[in-house]
Protein backbone atom coordinates (compact mmCIF):
# COMPACT_ATOMS: atom_id res chain seq x y z
CA UNK A 1 0.00 0.00 0.00
CA UNK A 2 1.21 3.13 -0.90
CA UNK A 3 1.61 6.27 1.20
CA UNK A 4 -1.48 7.96 -0.49
CA UNK A 5 -3.93 5.03 0.00
CA UNK A 6 -2.74 4.78 3.45
CA UNK A 7 -3.56 8.27 4.53
CA UNK A 8 -7.11 8.33 2.95
CA UNK A 9 -7.48 4.89 4.97
CA UNK A 10 -6.61 6.73 8.51
CA UNK A 11 -7.96 10.18 7.43
CA UNK A 12 -10.54 11.68 10.23
CA UNK A 13 -13.35 12.92 7.59
CA UNK A 14 -16.96 13.78 8.91
CA UNK A 15 -18.05 10.00 9.49
CA UNK A 16 -14.93 9.70 11.45
CA UNK A 17 -15.01 12.67 13.44
CA UNK A 18 -18.55 11.87 14.78
CA UNK A 19 -17.50 8.05 15.49
CA UNK A 20 -15.02 9.91 17.72
CA UNK A 21 -17.24 12.61 19.24
CA UNK A 22 -19.18 9.28 20.32
CA UNK A 23 -16.99 7.85 21.86
CA UNK A 24 -15.97 10.99 23.80
CA UNK A 25 -19.55 10.72 24.93
CA UNK A 26 -18.99 7.76 26.43
CA UNK A 27 -17.64 9.19 30.02
CA UNK A 28 -20.00 11.97 29.73
CA UNK A 29 -22.91 9.16 29.56
CA UNK A 30 -21.57 6.94 32.61
CA UNK A 31 -21.35 9.83 34.31
CA UNK A 32 -24.53 10.93 34.36
CA UNK A 33 -25.57 7.74 35.41
CA UNK A 34 -23.26 7.14 38.07
CA UNK A 35 -24.64 10.97 39.13
CA UNK A 36 -28.22 9.54 38.66
CA UNK A 37 -28.94 12.28 35.93
CA UNK A 38 -30.87 9.78 34.19
CA UNK A 39 -32.82 12.08 32.14
CA UNK A 40 -29.39 14.18 31.03
CA UNK A 41 -28.08 10.65 30.34
CA UNK A 42 -31.16 9.37 27.83
CA UNK A 43 -31.02 12.26 26.21
CA UNK A 44 -26.76 12.09 25.60
CA UNK A 45 -27.24 8.52 23.94
CA UNK A 46 -30.03 9.59 22.28
CA UNK A 47 -27.55 12.17 20.66
CA UNK A 48 -24.86 8.85 20.81
CA UNK A 49 -27.40 7.20 18.94
CA UNK A 50 -28.07 9.72 16.07
CA UNK A 51 -24.32 10.20 15.46
CA UNK A 52 -24.12 6.59 14.58
CA UNK A 53 -26.95 6.69 12.27
CA UNK A 54 -25.71 9.64 10.81
CA UNK A 55 -21.03 8.82 10.25
CA UNK A 56 -22.83 5.33 8.57
CA UNK A 57 -25.48 7.68 5.99
CA UNK A 58 -23.06 10.18 5.55
CA UNK A 59 -20.28 7.48 4.57
CA UNK A 60 -22.22 5.60 2.43
CA UNK A 61 -23.60 8.83 0.30
CA UNK A 62 -20.83 11.00 0.28
CA UNK A 63 -18.13 7.15 -0.28
CA UNK A 64 -15.98 8.58 2.66
CA UNK A 65 -15.60 5.33 4.39
CA UNK A 66 -12.46 4.08 5.55
CA UNK A 67 -10.51 1.15 7.13
CA UNK A 68 -9.95 3.84 10.00
CA UNK A 69 -13.92 3.84 9.96
CA UNK A 70 -14.47 0.08 10.11
CA UNK A 71 -12.41 -0.53 13.54
CA UNK A 72 -13.97 2.54 14.76
CA UNK A 73 -17.53 2.25 14.34
CA UNK A 74 -17.64 -0.90 15.96
CA UNK A 75 -15.36 0.26 18.52
CA UNK A 76 -17.46 3.27 19.71
CA UNK A 77 -21.00 1.03 19.70
CA UNK A 78 -18.97 -1.21 22.07
CA UNK A 79 -17.50 0.90 24.26
CA UNK A 80 -20.91 2.89 24.44
CA UNK A 81 -22.84 -0.48 24.47
CA UNK A 82 -20.71 -2.09 27.32
CA UNK A 83 -20.33 1.32 29.30
CA UNK A 84 -24.52 1.31 29.51
CA UNK A 85 -24.84 -2.05 30.16
CA UNK A 86 -22.18 -2.60 32.92
CA UNK A 87 -23.54 0.62 34.64
CA UNK A 88 -26.70 0.02 34.70
CA UNK A 89 -25.97 -3.76 36.08
CA UNK A 90 -24.23 -1.61 39.06
CA UNK A 91 -26.59 0.38 40.02
CA UNK A 92 -29.23 -2.64 39.65
CA UNK A 93 -31.21 -1.54 36.67
CA UNK A 94 -29.74 -4.60 34.37
CA UNK A 95 -29.94 -7.98 35.49
CA UNK A 96 -25.79 -9.46 35.93
CA UNK A 97 -26.68 -12.97 33.51
CA UNK A 98 -27.51 -10.14 30.87
CA UNK A 99 -24.36 -8.69 31.65
CA UNK A 100 -22.52 -11.57 31.43
CA UNK A 101 -23.78 -13.14 28.35
CA UNK A 102 -23.31 -9.69 26.62
CA UNK A 103 -19.74 -9.39 27.90
CA UNK A 104 -18.65 -13.47 27.21
CA UNK A 105 -20.08 -13.03 23.72
CA UNK A 106 -17.83 -10.12 22.92
CA UNK A 107 -14.54 -11.16 25.05
CA UNK A 108 -15.00 -14.45 22.66
CA UNK A 109 -15.09 -12.46 19.57
CA UNK A 110 -12.52 -10.05 20.66
CA UNK A 111 -10.46 -12.84 21.55
CA UNK A 112 -10.56 -14.49 18.14
CA UNK A 113 -10.16 -11.55 15.99
CA UNK A 114 -6.51 -10.70 18.48
CA UNK A 115 -5.59 -14.55 17.14
CA UNK A 116 -6.62 -13.82 13.64
CA UNK A 117 -4.36 -10.79 13.88
CA UNK A 118 -1.53 -12.58 15.81
CA UNK A 119 -1.38 -15.54 13.25
CA UNK A 120 -1.86 -13.23 9.98
CA UNK A 121 -5.34 -15.32 9.07
CA UNK A 122 -7.35 -13.23 6.82
CA UNK A 123 -10.64 -13.07 8.51
CA UNK A 124 -13.62 -10.32 6.92
CA UNK A 125 -14.08 -7.94 10.06
CA UNK A 126 -17.31 -6.44 8.74
CA UNK A 127 -20.55 -6.96 10.75
CA UNK A 128 -23.02 -8.99 9.52
CA UNK A 129 -26.34 -8.34 9.50
CA UNK A 130 -27.40 -10.79 12.56
CA UNK A 131 -24.53 -8.69 14.25
CA UNK A 132 -25.79 -4.91 13.37
CA UNK A 133 -29.58 -6.64 14.67
CA UNK A 134 -27.81 -7.35 17.99
CA UNK A 135 -26.72 -3.80 18.48
CA UNK A 136 -29.51 -2.37 17.58
CA UNK A 137 -31.59 -4.33 20.17
CA UNK A 138 -29.03 -3.96 23.00
CA UNK A 139 -29.08 0.10 22.38
CA UNK A 140 -32.93 0.00 22.35
CA UNK A 141 -32.93 -2.27 25.42
CA UNK A 142 -30.85 0.14 27.20
CA UNK A 143 -32.76 3.10 26.18
CA UNK A 144 -36.07 1.12 27.71
CA UNK A 145 -34.13 0.77 30.31
CA UNK A 146 -33.96 4.47 31.25
CA UNK A 147 -37.18 5.15 29.70
CA UNK A 148 -38.50 2.78 32.20
CA UNK A 149 -35.76 4.77 35.29
CA UNK A 150 -37.33 7.73 34.37
CA UNK A 151 -41.18 6.74 35.04
CA UNK A 152 -41.30 6.93 31.01
CA UNK A 153 -42.26 2.90 30.83
CA UNK A 154 -43.22 0.61 32.83
CA UNK A 155 -40.60 -2.01 34.03
CA UNK A 156 -43.25 -5.22 32.67
CA UNK A 157 -42.71 -3.56 29.14
CA UNK A 158 -39.08 -3.71 29.48
CA UNK A 159 -38.48 -7.38 29.96
CA UNK A 160 -39.19 -8.30 25.69
CA UNK A 161 -36.67 -6.06 24.92
CA UNK A 162 -33.88 -7.70 27.16
CA UNK A 163 -35.52 -11.29 26.32
CA UNK A 164 -34.70 -10.14 22.28
CA UNK A 165 -31.35 -8.33 23.27
CA UNK A 166 -29.97 -11.53 24.78
CA UNK A 167 -31.59 -13.86 21.89
CA UNK A 168 -29.68 -11.72 19.29
CA UNK A 169 -26.79 -11.76 21.47
CA UNK A 170 -26.30 -15.53 21.73
CA UNK A 171 -27.20 -15.80 18.34
CA UNK A 172 -24.66 -13.78 16.65
CA UNK A 173 -21.98 -14.75 18.89
CA UNK A 174 -22.75 -17.87 17.74
CA UNK A 175 -23.09 -16.89 14.13
CA UNK A 176 -19.38 -14.98 14.50
CA UNK A 177 -17.29 -18.00 16.05
CA UNK A 178 -18.86 -20.33 12.75
CA UNK A 179 -17.69 -17.78 10.34
CA UNK A 180 -14.44 -17.68 12.21
CA UNK A 181 -14.00 -21.26 12.30
CA UNK A 182 -15.35 -21.39 8.66
CA UNK A 183 -12.29 -18.80 7.71
CA UNK A 184 -10.00 -21.21 9.61
CA UNK A 185 -11.38 -24.15 7.66
CA UNK A 186 -10.59 -22.38 4.32
CA UNK A 187 -14.37 -22.82 3.85
CA UNK A 188 -16.07 -19.85 4.20
CA UNK A 189 -19.25 -18.87 1.91
CA UNK A 190 -21.26 -16.02 2.18
CA UNK A 191 -24.36 -16.34 3.52
CA UNK A 192 -27.86 -13.83 3.38
CA UNK A 193 -27.38 -13.27 6.99
CA UNK A 194 -23.58 -11.43 6.58
CA UNK A 195 -25.69 -8.70 3.95
CA UNK A 196 -23.80 -7.05 0.77
CA UNK A 197 -19.87 -6.69 0.90
CA UNK A 198 -18.91 -3.33 2.07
Amino acid sequence: MDRESSGADISINLPNSLTIFRILLVPVFVGLLLYEHFDTALLTLLIAALTDILDGMIARMTDQRTRLGEYLDPLADKLLLMSAIITLSVLHFIPIWAVIVVVSRDAILLTGTLVANLTDINIDISPTILGKSTTFAQICYVIATLLSVTGRMSLALVEPFLLVMVALTVGSGVHYLLRGFQYLNGSHTKTDLEGPQP
